[in-house]
């Protein structure tokens, strides 16, 4: 994978095969997903537009994406082969940025985008970086001749939303750097129609985030108002017990809907949280925590607790099993907690450093005996597994929080927050045309 830094001209992945981790060819990328934003702040890269077998065009996170090199894309985990619709707030760089006219802002002077370049961050994701122009208006058949530059996105205008009268994009764009429990906040003070709108061009990861901090009715108002394909790509993107636990609030033929719509895998893991009792272990556990085989080295555990996509209590320790890795996994060995972890050297085997002395808890074991586990031994997650030592998931404090709490509290939660943020979302909603 190109590392962090390294910078790829989209026009060179025009056409350019597609491979699943079997080195299958999966398809060809046909163009690349943009957010825009205001402040001409640079875009981020979402994902690709690749066209597959009867020329139908699917989307492909740029979180799936595992090496861009080499004249190819390779892809890790399923495929969602669901046709790609584009939705209002992002932009298809070859099809919507390229040959448009733009002005470069220290000259004034008019310029032609003849190509765009995204970079990889530090954090591991895309954003957009360069822009390739040729000084002047072009004609259809780029026959004129310029001066050709490289320029920074910043230093060009002409791309970035408007501040005014973009609608939902725009509310999206502002609120870009808000936190997912912030937006619910914002979301939440939103009409119905405004909320449907602002839920309708989030993309799906985002959007799941969100979800998992709204009240239930909320929860339920937005999933029931997208198109069911859409709404089961939100539950996939949704922690399998947040998923779990939205499903279980619908009606029983909605959700089983829902459920036969998801990939098999992730129905699978929210399917096996339904089976068990709200408030046991088996009912609150998420089933990804990080698991790894007892011959991973510590530097390979911290890399994966370095991922940017863990939240906090689940990468405060790592839990060793015999595979397979996804869960149910097979024998459970013990956990290596992440403090441990930066005091051995980054070759030393994470199976030589496990800690068995503490007894996991069963997947039936009640509420009030998770808290205490937790309380007594200081601890922010804890593993479940089952009575053939198959670790299940893990049981993290927010769950139990969420759950100890009553259940109106993030309802009370949204209506006692931030005032300042709840006027500068009734602005926003103003400024977005309400």
């Amino acid at each position: 994978m190109a590392g962090p830094g390294s910078r790829v001209f989209i026009s060179h992945l025009a056409g350019i095969s597609v491979f699943d981790p079997n080195g299958d060819q999966v398809g060809r990328v046909r163009d690349v997903v943009v957010s825009l934003r205001i402040g001409g702040r640079p875009p981020r890269v979402l994902g690709l537009v690749v066209e597959v077998v009867g020329r139908r065009r699917i989307f492909l996170p740029m979180t799936r994406v595992t090496s861009l090199e080499s004249g190819q894309v390779i892809t890790t985990g399923v495929i969602n082969m669901r046709r790609f619709e584009q939705r209002p707030s992002e932009t298809l760089v070859l099809a919507e940025l390229l040959d448009r006219t733009v002005t470069r802002t220290k000259t004034t002077e008019d310029v032609t985008v003849l190509d765009i370049a995204m970079v990889q961050t530090r954090v591991r994701e895309w954003e957009i970086s360069k822009v390739f122009v040729q000084v002047g208006k072009v004609g259809r058949l780029r026959k004129a001749k310029g001066e050709t530059l490289t320029l920074d996105w910043s230093a060009v205008t002409g791309f970035a939303l408007a501040e005014e009268g973009q609608g939902a994009a725009n509310l999206l764009a502002t609120f870009e750097q808000l936190r997912p429990a912030d937006l619910a906040n914002v979301m939440h003070h939103l009409s119905p129609k405004r909320r449907a709108e602002v839920a309708a061009a989030l993309d799906d990861d985002r959007l799941a985030d969100v979800l998992e901090e709204l009240p239930e009715d909320d929860q339920i108002e937005i999933i029931g108002k997208l198109k069911e394909e859409r709404a089961a790509d939100v539950l996939e993107a949704m922690d399998p017990d947040d998923a779990a636990d939205l499903l279980s609030d619908l009606p029983e033929a909605d959700a089983e809907r829902l459920l036969l719509l998801m990939e098999p895998e992730d129905a699978a893991s929210v399917r096996r949280l339904l089976s068990y009792e709200e408030d046991t272990a088996g009912g609150l556990m998420t089933t990804e925590p990080i698991v790894l085989e007892p011959d991973a080295t510590v530097a390979e555990a911290l890399a994966r607790v370095r991922i940017a996509d863990n939240k906090p209590a689940l990468a405060a320790q790592i839990y060793v099993c015999r595979p397979p890795n996804e869960t149910p996994t097979g024998k459970y060995l013990g956990t290596v907690h992440f403090q441990r972890l930066l005091r051995e050297p980054p070759y030393i085997l994470v199976g030589s450093i496990v800690d068995d002395d503490l007894d996991p808890l069963p997947p039936d074991t009640p509420l009030p005996l998770i808290t205490s586990y937790l309380a007594t031994y200081n601890m922010v997650a804890a593993p479940v597994v089952d009575e053939a030592d198959h670790l299940l998931g893990a049981v993290t404090v927010d769950d139990v929080l969420d759950h100890l709490l009553p259940e109106d509290w993030r309802e009370s939660s949204l209506h006692g927050g931030d005032a300042a943020a709840m006027d500068h979302g009734h602005e926003s909603e103003e400024a977005g045309g309400r």
